[in-house]
């Protein structure tokens, strides 16, 4: 098969396409032909040298995948060869097939096409995972979502507001700010000319960004509040005033889900598919897709997601 391979740390010209060994099932596991695959900002991250594998990675990246089953390993049950399914991974999705365990798997939503499909088990599973699994988020809060036009973003408005809370959104400019309130925003606030910091509080907040956020975001925050760190653009180290945190009960959680247990995703990926799937199915919550481009072309599109233009999902097809 052909893979997207990361020659050396280094921009996207490093990632090419070749020819690499074909997976093979382990038990428990299932083989996929892939469709397609979607970017996430970790492959831009592991693209640098700056995510370390989980061990037993495998070394391609992407995080996501649709496709059809071509393969069963011993003990897997449930799924036939020939299934079409999306999944989430551990890596290895930017792929013509890869490996993935079983309960990671998930059925492709009705009136979703399959090649659309692979936008949706990262950043649908990282957001009920976050919002609902960590921070608890519940009918009538407030949740401030940092970059709501990126591939988290768009479908944390979404699925905030089917859950009956209140959001608000930071977003890079007026077109984008748009885009946000179409998804159901009830406001948004153009990071690059407002303080987010003064539109609170904030009962939830979910930080794509990191570094010097954490400490506007802890002081945003209601008294109770949660504050879930899922990224890094901005860097690895923020201030903290332990005193916020004190007398108004914070919460402060730093999570990610690419190096969590097999249990720990297929504990996930079954809420998704019992509780997500029906808000897709019924018009919701919607997957919103930038623009598709063939997966030998996982360069050019590491180059759009890193200019920033993007709204929604980048998706990577197969030929």
């Amino acid at each position: 098969m052909k893979a997207v391979s990361i020659k050396e740390p280094g921009g996207p010209e490093v990632l090419e396409w070749i020819d690499v060994e074909d997976p093979s099932p382990a038990a428990g596991e299932v083989v996929i032909d892939v469709v397609a695959s979607a970017l996430n900002r970790a492959d831009v991250m592991q693209r640098w040298g700056l995510y370390p594998l989980p061990p037993g990675t495998s070394p391609y990246p992407g995080l996501e995948v649709s496709g059809r089953i071509s393969a069963l390993g011993d003990g897997v049950t449930g799924w036939q060869v020939g299934d079409e399914v999306c999944a989430l991974l551990t890596g290895g999705g930017y792929a013509q097939k890869v490996a993935v365990p079983a309960g990671q798997l998930l059925t492709v939503p009705k009136g979703i096409g399959l090649v659309e499909a692979a936008g949706l088990p990262e950043a649908v599973a990282t957001v009920w995972s976050n919002l609902v699994m960590t921070a608890g988020l519940k009918e009538g809060e407030t949740l401030l979502v940092h970059g709501g036009a990126g591939g988290i973003g768009t479908f944390a408005i979404q699925i905030a507001k089917a859950l009956g809370a209140r959001v608000v959104t930071t977003v890079g400019g007026p077109e984008k700010a748009a885009r946000a309130r179409e998804l159901g925003a009830d406001a948004t606030i153009d990071y690059r000319t407002q303080d987010f910091a003064g539109h609170g509080p904030y009962d939830v907040i979910l930080d794509v960004v990191g570094g010097q956020y954490l400490e506007r975001n802890v002081k945003s925050l209601a008294p109770d509040g949660r504050l879930v760190i899922i990224g890094l653009q901005n860097g690895l180290e923020g201030q903290l005033n332990l005193a916020d945190l004190v007398f108004k009960r914070l919460s402060v959680y730093g999570t990610t889900l690419r190096t969590r247990s097999k249990e720990q995703k297929a504990a996930i990926v079954a809420e998704v598919q019992d509780k997500v799937w029906p808000l897709i199915e019924n018009g919701a919550v919607r997957l919103v897709v930038d623009q598709t481009l063939p997966m030998a072309e996982a360069a050019e599109a590491h180059r759009q997601m890193e200019a920033g233009g993007h709204v929604g999902k980048i998706v990577l097809v197969n030929g």
